[in-house]
């Protein structure tokens, strides 16, 4: 029995994902910030955790080894927007603390809780070969200047993957980085518009939104085992955004 954790899957690419993974024969952690499991995953395995809370991510590594036996998959998801868009020459120093203790600092520490955990089951546990899965974003490369925050963050979740997939590489624990584009979710439905039209005009080489199936689909490859001996590699989930056009 597989065992995977996707933090911030109650919604959106967190939930597609975990939902991806279920298909997959994986037993999937669910988890978000709620104390109790909402509607959305009302039956399935919960945990709540706040990844920027030190407690919170021992607590749902610890308790996702005791309830389950073994930690095979984590999928760093969870992450947040600036609650308020601001040029970066007005960004408060209560934002970027917010979205960095989320969306980096939060990664980095599952990653480390993750690793140790899959060493430790190395060797001890059946047919065992644990990987890692982070989440990122098109913004670790992309300037957008009223969000700047969330670019850093992102960004910082690149290197986050280089390294443990440095330093993992040698139990043999591939760590890969999956980049999101213009996803439809609700974390851009307050610019679909704007993205609408984008779209339409050519922004991207596939013409449409992309969804949390598309995601979910490259986290199903990493989790494969297809794509092992190319540890630390960045999937782009973009319609082609990354590609550099005339």
């Amino acid at each position: 029995m597989k065992t995977a954790v996707v933090t911030g899957s109650t919604r959106g690419i967190g939930h597609g994902i975990a939902r991806k993974l279920q298909d997959e024969g994986y037993t999937v952690v669910f988890s978000g910030t709620r104390a109790e499991a909402p509607e959305s995953v009302r039956g399935e395995i919960y945990i709540p955790c706040d990844i920027s809370k030190d407690e919170d991510r021992k607590n749902l590594t610890e308790e996702t080894v005791r309830r389950l036996g073994r930690l095979d998959l984590l999928v760093n998801n969870a992450g947040v927007a600036p609650q308020v868009r601001m040029d970066i020459l007005e960004t408060t120093q209560e934002s970027f603390d917010r979205v960095l203790d989320i969306n980096l600092k939060g990664t980095f520490f599952m990653c480390q809780l993750a690793a140790r955990e899959m060493i430790r089951e190395l060797g001890r546990v059946e047919d065992y070969r644990p990987r890692i899965v982070n989440i990122g974003s098109m913004s670790a490369y992309v300037s957008s200047t009223s969000r700047g925050e969330y670019c850093v963050s992102k960004a910082g979740v690149g290197m986050v993957t280089m390294l443990f997939a440095d330093r993992l590489a040698e139990y043999g624990i591939p760590v890969f980085e999956i980049r999101p584009g213009i996803i439809d979710t609700d974390m851009t439905r307050v610019v679909h518009e704007k993205y609408e039209r984008l779209i339409e005009g050519g922004l991207t080489p596939i013409r449409r939104f992309g969804t949390p199936e598309d995601v979910a689909s490259m986290v199903a490859a990493c989790a494969s085992g297809n794509l092992d001996f190319t540890t630390g590699q960045v999937l782009d989930a973009d319609g082609g955004y990354h590609i550099r056009r005339l």
